[in-house]
């Protein structure tokens, strides 16, 4: 990790380095990623079943695609029944704390007969991208089913690559079905993407696609998007600690990231023992740094600037502090809410805005699986007294029609002028 003392040249030279992490430069890959996605588009089953042979050493056919019941019970079966009520304690906080977000339609009547308001209504299909592999995420599966079911979603499909065996990772499987996935699908990489935004012969087209994935996902939910909707480009995964004097530096360092030299030293100890120590290692080398600031009214703005994924907040007053803070993703208030507690088991979302997109991104939430329709009822007598208006503005924007739909309701009619 590199220890710097913010200048205002410092600042500058760190965050142009920390943005060059955006999903957006691959394009290397884009080409490859647009013919997976014109094939299916051409070819739907066919280009699937044999994109899975090429890529995951699979044979899947139209009557092996979707998961069946015996193997959801053996998908039981195998895993570890204390991970799998593990797993339901989770899954009942995440739903407590989604629940709360829910929106409800709501109507105003005024006495001159006018009536507005907003409809709110679930997606009718969401797709749920999950990786497969041994690198198992069954908590990505909670995160992004869940919100999905509580906001009304009828159908959640789950797309996962298959092993070479034509099975899918038993956690995962046992994720998505006590999440409440309505079917489950083995399909993985662009290949997924594309059979869940424009169907195929077995596979409907949803109206969104949520979950992480490689780059390769990543591209083709970006080149999908206007087909169906999306959750977003994400790019690596952040973590950034805002650390006052009072901070225990044993705990920051476990955490990753920042405070002073002492920091640096146990951040070395804690990676040494680490099992990923060479992917820790080279993400520290490379994105890894402790910021010393000299007040934390400096620290905040860069804070702000940065808009981290996850940010810890380990200071006197935590609370205080976070009123200060505009930009981050999830923030975790206080030495014992370290950021793994967000990842599994607290409720709120762990699928962030990455990339200093929590300027103007939210966490995955049940608003991104509703849409809202605005609904206007004017009565004759409540028309009448605005219409003019209403022809006003029409005329000034040149479209007479508008303004002629309005004015023959009154016994009136408008010509084109030109």
């Amino acid at each position: 990790m590199r220890m710097v003392q913010l200048t205002k040249q410092e600042k500058e030279n760190i965050l142009e380095n920390l943005l060059k992490r955006s999903p957006n430069q691959y394009d290397e890959y884009q080409e490859a990623v647009n013919e997976i996605l014109e094939n299916v588009k051409k070819e739907g089953d066919k280009a699937v079943f044999d994109y899975t042979k090429r890529f995951d050493k699979a044979n899947i056919s139209k009557e092996t695609l979707y998961v069946t019941e015996e193997e959801i019970k053996e998908a039981y079966s195998l895993v570890d029944a204390d991970l799998i009520e593990t797993m339901k304690k989770s899954i009942a906080n995440i739903r407590d704390f989604h629940e709360r977000q829910v929106r409800n339609s709501w109507f105003h009547t005024r006495e001159d007969g006018v009536i507005l308001g907003q409809r709110i209504t679930a997606l009718a299909s969401v797709g749920v991208y999950v990786p497969g592999g041994k690198a198992a995420y069954p908590s990505s599966v909670l995160m992004n089913i869940i919100p999905a079911k509580v906001a009304g979603v009828k159908r959640i499909v789950m797309a996962t690559p298959p092993g070479k065996d034509g099975k899918v990772t038993p956690v995962t499987l046992v994720a998505a079905h006590l999440a409440g996935a309505s079917e489950v699908v083995k399909v993985g990489g662009a290949q997924a993407i594309a059979a869940l935004a424009y169907g195929t012969e077995s596979i409907p087209k949803v109206d969104k696609i949520v979950g992480p994935g490689n780059i390769f996902v990543a591209l083709a939910k970006k080149t999908v998007y206007g087909h169906v909707s999306i959750d977003s480009v994400a790019g690596p995964s952040e973590i950034l600690v805002l650390a006052d004097e009072t901070a225990n530096p044993r705990y920051v360092a476990a955490d990753l990231l920042s405070q002073a030299e002492q920091v640096s030293k146990e951040v070395d100890t804690f990676v040494a023992s680490l099992s990923r120590k060479e992917i820790i290692s080279k993400s520290l080398e490379n994105y890894g740094y402790l910021l010393i600031a000299d007040n934390m009214d400096e620290a905040i703005d860069v804070v702000n600037e940065i808009a981290s994924e996850h940010l810890e907040i380990i200071t006197k007053n935590p609370f205080d502090t976070m009123t200060r803070v505009k930009n981050a993703g999830a923030m975790f208030l206080g030495e014992y809410s370290s950021e793994p507690l967000g990842d599994y088991f607290a409720g709120p979302n762990h699928v962030l805005p990455t990339n200093g997109t929590a300027k103007f991104f939210s966490p995955l939430s049940v608003d991104d699986f509703i849409k809202k329709s605005s609904v206007i009822s004017y009565s004759r007598e409540a028309l009448e007294e605005a219409h003019e208006d209403i022809i006003k503005f029409a005329k000034a924007e040149h479209l007479t029609a508008h303004a002629n739909s309005i004015a023959v309701r009154f016994g009136k009619e408008v010509f084109d002028e030109n």
